[in-house]
């Protein structure tokens, strides 16, 4: 935005800037190493860097998370100071309500060229948030205008939008203190489960398209591990052909996350599933990797669950043959490319402003996540989980794929369908857990 004042910090020149989220993961990358990440995120910020100290310290190649609590997410700020005053335990580490040198002491000494730490949030309505993400100089954020808005609230869309745009030219404002900001979108894992890859891939990337669009030069783009390795294998690869055909920057990557649905709630289950999701990412030629922990399907893990799983994930990592050059799937010569191509294509045909672009798309059913009861989300879309295994559509509604999309069943889907799909990774893994197997590191499982 032309004519803006340049944002400005007082701080003492001794402060480094951070390293380059981005940056950092593809350099790691390149020297064939996976980036590991936690989800941990502590009111109390004693703990919190505990957590910090303990991820930088694990046997991987790791990056920081500061997970925000859900009242910080909503905006009730009030209500976070009153935890805070009373005394009260919050679900994750509130950083607009800590003043700015709690959390510096949190990152000091913690956060450096070798550990950067990504804060991560799902919030619609993140301006307060980012002002606090600019005071502390935390260069690496995550969410989106459609990811942030549709399945956690009622925010409306066009709030969402207008929102992202804001906080996308607040964020570039960090480039006046020499550090550059960095964006991940979260449209790789709408729903966490149950939304065809292809949809997945194209929300994620026209996310990323918005972010550029707004001034982000440094992106990752998720992708959410779903229910079958071909097809997720599939998935990355047409993520990864859309970014390098269309994406206006070369600082991008690609996040993988381990199962985001119902989890498995054998230890072994658990395990051999994060390990999947490591083969995934290092076959496909993703850079980072959002671990889950034995403990997902019960509780809140701990640390030392959480450093498990960082260094369970990056053991399997180690020993995962990389991408096959050339192959098909890795390319993106795929059904779940050509799906994500129209409707990509079918998005960017309707504005030139990408928010504007989305709004419509959202309104006219080109995009429709199915099971999705936001009220900006048409709702005519489903899905289900084939014998094979793979997602498929059930009903395209108005989805720009008609001639492309294999449509697997003329059935509904009722609820007792609906029901069974969810749970069908968790039984999946837990009843193989019983069995004696192989791959996805069966010989590294702890215990």
């Amino acid at each position: 935005m032309s004519g803006r004042r340049p944002f400005r910090q007082r701080r003492s020149p001794a402060v480094p800037a951070p390293v380059d989220f981005g940056a950092f993961v593809r350099a790691a990358g390149a020297d064939g190493r996976l980036v590991v990440q936690p989800r941990m995120g502590f009111g109390d910020p004693a703990l919190m860097r505990e957590g910090l100290v303990a991820a930088k310290g694990a046997d991987a190649t790791t990056v920081g998370t500061l997970t925000l609590d859900s009242y910080t997410r909503v905006g009730e700020l009030a209500a976070v100071e009153e935890a805070l005053r009373e005394g009260i335990k919050l679900n994750g580490y509130p950083v607009v309500n800590h003043p700015p040198a709690t959390t510096e002491a949190v990152l000091a000494g913690v956060r450096d060229a070798t550990f950067p730490v990504q804060v991560r949030h799902g919030s619609a309505t993140p301006v307060d948030i980012f002002w606090a993400l600019l005071r502390l100089r935390l260069n690496a954020t995550e969410g989106g205008p459609v990811s942030y808005c549709l399945p956690y609230g009622r925010t409306p869309l066009a709030d969402g939008v207008k929102n992202w745009e804001a906080c996308c030219e607040l964020y570039t404002r960090l480039r006046d203190t020499g550090v550059e900001p960095h964006l991940e979108t979260f449209g790789g894992c709408m729903m966490g489960q149950l939304c065809p890859p292809s949809q997945l891939v194209a929300i994620s990337f026209l996310e990323a398209m918005f972010f550029a669009q707004h001034g982000i030069r440094s992106l990752s783009l998720s992708y959410a591990q779903q229910t079958d390795m071909g097809q997720d294998r599939e998935a990355v690869g047409a993520l990864r052909r859309l970014c390098q055909e269309l994406l206006p920057t070369d600082n991008w990557h690609v996040v993988i996350y381990a199962y985001m649905g119902v989890y498995p709630e054998t230890y072994r289950g658990a395990h051999r599933l994060l390990g999947r999701a490591a083969e995934l990412a290092v076959t496909t030629g993703a850079h980072r990797l959002i671990v889950k922990t034995v403990a997902e399907a019960r509780r809140i893990p701990t640390i030392a669950e959480n450093v498990l799983a960082l260094e369970y994930a990056d053991a399997v990592a180690r020993r995962t043959a990389p991408e096959r050059p050339g192959a098909p799937d890795v390319l993106g010569d795929s059904p779940t490319y050509a799906e994500a191509r129209a409707l990509v294509d079918a998005v960017l045909g309707l504005d030139d402003d990408l928010g504007r672009a989305l709004l419509a798309a959202f309104r006219l059913g080109y995009l429709d996540v199915p099971y999705c009861v936001h009220p900006d989300n048409a709702g005519r879309a489903r899905s289900y989980i084939g014998p094979d295994g793979r997602m498929r559509w059930a009903d395209i509604g108005r989805l720009p794929l008609r001639g492309i999309a294999e449509q697997g069943t003329a059935r509904k889907i009722t609820s007792a369908d609906l029901l069974k799909d969810l749970f069908h990774v968790r039984q999946r893994y837990d009843e193989a857990a019983l069995e004696i197997t192989e791959g996805a590191g069966a010989e590294l499982l702890p215990g």
